[in-house]
Order: C-alpha cells, then structure tokens, then sequence
C-alpha cells in the first residue's frame, strides 16, 4: 500500500491523514466543499498530500477512508472504489444523521448499510471508537505497554488483515470483532466506545456489549 483516500477530510480524517504521513505513505484528500478548502491541511502534511475531488481520492487509494456524516453515504463513489478495501469510521448520530429505521430497529449496522452502497468493495469497520485528538496523541510502538487496541470488523479477511497492518503502523493494536454485522458491539454507548483499553480490555469491553434494546 503506498496510497491513502481519505472521502471527508474533517476531525477524524485530518487525523489519519496525520498519522499516514507519519508512516510514509501518500495521502489523498477530499470533501465536499472541493479540494481549495483543504489547501492549509495540504501545507501542513507537505509533498506526500494532495487534495482532490471524492471521486479522484477513491480512484488514487490503495486503501479508502469514508469519513463523512452517515447521512451522506449515498454520496461515495462506488464505482471507483470498487475491489478496494474501504474503512468505515462511522457512528449514528440521529440528531445529525436523521432517524435511519433499520438502524434504530437495529437490523443492520453502518457499516453495512455502507457496504450495502459499496456491493463491489470490502468494508472493514475501524476507528470509529476514539476520540480524534486521541488518534496521534495515543499512539505507540508495537510492543509497548498497555500500547492502546483498536476494533476492526469485517467479512473479507484479506481487507481486514490490511487494515490491521495499517493500524498498527499508525501505533495501535487491534481486536477483530468479526464481520460487519458484529459492529454494533463497538457503536456509541458500549464499553469499549470511548475508553483508552488495552487489547484484552477492549476484547472483555466487546464481549459485555449490549443491544441498546437490551441496554
């Protein structure tokens, strides 16, 4: 992988762009107010960031980032992602995002109703659980203790084995809750949401999450 697409460009997405600069790779960004509005984030990251357009960021990843309100997913490009691996940074936010039945039915998660928009990429769910500021304030290398772990879901396996790589060259571990369905157990109001955990403690978070129905 040489070549990160960030799709929104805002708290979390200036935050990965950070840490992939960091580890070496290019960085592609994009939002929706067109790529002029990122050029003081472009400065900052220096010649391996460029800004551009969502479309040309998906078509420039090796791995895309969607980082964007969950209301606006209807908006990726699918067609450039396509055979791509896409993280999913997403959270439901009813009073930004509007009421999304299945969602408040719990019926499915966000990260497959991205993956339902994306039928020809692999969606793995991460960094939806930290608080940006955290996300290069956190970091560590691998090896050091109490080093901070980090969710990631999925049903590819090879896309997964990618984005594990990818958070640990960020500084973190990582704990795979299994497929996108199982995402719900790291969405806003469950133990692991928020807290600085360790890999065993984020894996006993994960297993005492509850459905908010069940909550």
């Amino acid at each position: 992988m040489t070549t990160l697409g960030l799709i929104g460009s805002g708290h979390i997405g200036s935050q990965l762009a950070r840490l992939a600069v960091g580890a070496g790779l290019d960085v592609v960004l994009s939002n929706s107010r067109g790529p002029a509005t990122l050029s003081d984030l472009v400065a900052e990251l220096g010649p391996r960031a460029r800004a551009a357009t969502p479309a040309e960021a998906a078509r420039a990843a090796d791995i895309a980032v969607v980082s964007i309100p969950l209301k606006n997913i209807g908006h990726v490009p699918a067609e450039e992602l396509a055979g791509k691996t896409v993280i999913d940074t997403n959270n439901y936010y009813p009073q930004r995002d509007g009421i999304i039945p299945e969602l408040e039915a719990e019926e499915t998660t966000t990260a497959e109703l991205l993956q339902s928009r994306l039928p020809d990429s692999h969606v793995v769910k991460a960094f939806n659980h930290i608080y940006s500021r955290e996300l290069t304030s956190h970091a560590l290398p691998a090896g050091s203790p109490d080093r901070r772990a980090l969710v990631i879901a999925g049903d590819d396996e090879a896309a997964k084995a990618e984005v594990a790589a990818l958070i640990d060259s960020f500084g973190f571990d990582t704990v795979d809750a299994g497929p996108l369905a199982e995402g719900w157990r790291i969405q806003r109001d469950t133990p692991g949401y928020g807290p600085r955990l360790d890999k065993p403690g984020l894996v006993s978070a994960l297993a005492g999450a509850k459905r908010y129905r069940d909550a």
